[in-house]
């Protein structure tokens, strides 16, 4: 499957590319983040950016195709991350794959015991952007 196209904003790029200079770049999150920075097609400012993409900070409902079971998640950075509340870090698989994309759109999500799970974003319940706060 050919990866969706994304929409990131400037300052989320800005700051997650110091988040990737502090890190060691081997690590698998660290990879998977930077190469999810490479192919933005799309840079705005988080005054432009649409209310249906995924930025950081933002709150998400999603689907899981086979199960139909929704989660409901936040994207973060590391230091926020909590999976018991939903927190997802932005240096998880879910959490790089999920940035930039658009309501209607799917990833891949790889799971635990090499399965790959196909989520659909259904909504973007809240973004930071649109609530004028831009927390790191």
């Amino acid at each position: 499957m050919t990866a969706p196209s994304i929409t990131l904003t400037r300052l989320d790029v800005q700051r997650l590319e110091r988040l990737i200079d502090s890190l060691d770049e081997t690590l698998p999150g660290v990879i998977a983040l930077q190469t999810e920075l490479d192919r933005a097609d799309t840079l705005v400012s988080h005054e432009d950016v649409p209310a249906d993409v995924v930025t950081m900070n933002s709150r998400v409902h999603c689907r899981e195709e086979s199960s139909g079971k929704d989660y409901h998640l936040t994207l973060v950075y590391p230091k926020d991350a909590n999976a018991d509340e939903g927190r997802i870090s932005i240096l998880a698989p879910v959490g790089s794959a999920l940035l930039g994309l658009k309501v209607g759109q799917h990833i891949d999500w790889p799971a635990p015991g090499g399965k790959t799970l196909k989520l659909t974003l259904l909504e973007v319940e809240s973004q930071p952007a649109n609530g004028g706060a831009f927390p790191e």
